[in-house]
């Protein structure tokens, strides 16, 4: 693999590291559930990510199939995590109807 190459891979890795860890950052502190499932998301995408890393790195495309399989995993795990959201926004709206 040509230097240029090596060099930009380990500069991109140690971004996505970064990215991952802030991610976690958001995912702990919240505050609220949107902001939880919005640093899962990042943080899947960011694992997407190195996933596309290792294939440019190693020359395997088997990381290419890994990484489709993971977006997608991600992709419909925020589509239920928004869906749940949504269903507790609701949830509280009503309660506070009956109270109010």
């Amino acid at each position: 693999m040509a230097w240029i190459l090596q060099i930009a891979v380990m500069i991109s890795s140690l971004l996505i590291f970064v990215t991952v860890l802030l991610a976690f950052v958001r995912l702990i502190l919240g505050p609220s559930l949107p902001d939880r499932v919005v640093a899962l998301d990042m943080m899947t995408v960011a694992i997407v990510s190195v996933c596309g890393l290792a294939a440019v790195q190693s020359g395997d495309s088997a990381f290419l199939d890994v990484a489709v399989v993971l977006a997608l995993v991600g992709f419909l795990a925020t589509v239920a995590l928004a869906r749940f959201a949504d269903k507790q926004i609701l949830r509280g709206k009503n309660q506070e109807d009956k109270r109010g």
